[in-house]
């Protein structure tokens, strides 16, 4: 049985930008596929009850702040940036960045504090402003409206800013001087919808069939076949959820062994499960799981 979606319309924003992709995926493998044309901005969802608006990730968090959200994907720092009051209600992992700071390599070997007159500049004006304090740097925290990599030397001593892999940055000539925070795309909802129950039971609900596609993305299933004797032996190797299934192979031939195993785990455990005499190993992906 499907989770309860509420029977409360959710007010639901998705980010626009370079998070979007994923999140629809994500929404289409838990079967809410969102339907979305052109540079149309009111989305519609194939199930559940949504009133759907695509917007900037800075914007939602602004608009779940305001109330007029309900709940809706953005980046752990954004939310960091605005001082937002919110809920995280699910961290998926996607789109995983640094908030970093960086400057000219002629810059980065040098001590920062005892320097005077510097000039950061950053998107995120709050986080930026904090972590000069915090480390008792003389500096002036500028606003940049993107593209930040390219202020350093002219315009700004230093930068705050966000990177995936750090190649940006090493292509304009800038290392990497601290790590300030780590960031992913997030579900947050408003506190006040979560205290409504009918739109709380919404919200619970749309978590669950993420969290499903999710958990099941980091497993797949693992089958083997396992002579009666071996029987404990295998299941001994073999992590589960929470215990393995097992039936019966035809003519009492041995068993058959299920349990979904995290993929990274396969490459240990697929040599200690022939030694211990399983065989025909299957595995197989799955779209989602729900304890």
């Amino acid at each position: 049985m499907a989770p309860d979606l509420g029977s409360s319309e959710l007010s639901l924003a998705l980010p626009k930008g370079r998070m979007q992709g994923e999140v629809f995926a994500l929404l289409d493998a838990a079967g809410l596929k969102v339907r979305m044309s052109g540079r149309e901005y009111r989305p519609t969802i194939a199930a559940g009850r949504f009133n759907v608006k695509v917007l900037k990730p800075q914007n939602i968090v602004e608009m779940l702040v305001a109330g007029s959200r309900d709940l809706g994907f953005a980046g752990a720092d954004w939310v960091a940036e605005l001082g937002a009051d919110l809920v995280e209600v699910l961290d998926t992992g996607l789109d995983p960045v640094r908030l970093v700071v960086a400057a000219p390599r002629e810059l980065a070997g040098a001590p920062l504090r005892g320097r005077t007159g510097l000039v950061l500049a950053s998107e995120y004006e709050r986080i930026a402003a904090a972590w000069v304090a915090r480390e008792e740097i003389d500096a002036r925290v500028i606003r940049s409206y993107g593209a930040t990599e390219v202020f350093p030397p002219e315009d700004a001593d230093l930068i705050l800013d966000n990177t995936a892999t750090g190649a940006t940055l090493a292509a304009n000539g800038l290392a990497i001087l601290a790590t300030v925070m780590t960031s992913s795309t997030r579900l947050f909802a408003n506190p006040a919808a979560l205290d409504d129950p009918a739109r709380r039971s919404g919200i619970e609900g749309l978590t669950l069939l993420l969290r499903s596609v999710l958990d099941a993305r980091d497993r797949v299933m693992l089958e083997v076949n396992v002579p009666g004797a071996r029987l404990e032996a295998v299941c001994a190797i073999l992590p589960s959820m929470r215990e393995p299934t097992i039936a019966t192979l035809h003519g009492d031939a041995g068993f058959a062994v299920k349990v979904a195993v995290r993929r990274t785990e396969l490459p240990r455990l697929i040599p200690l499960v022939k030694r211990a005499g399983g065989s025909d190993i299957a595995i197989s992906t799955l779209t989602q799981i729900v304890p």
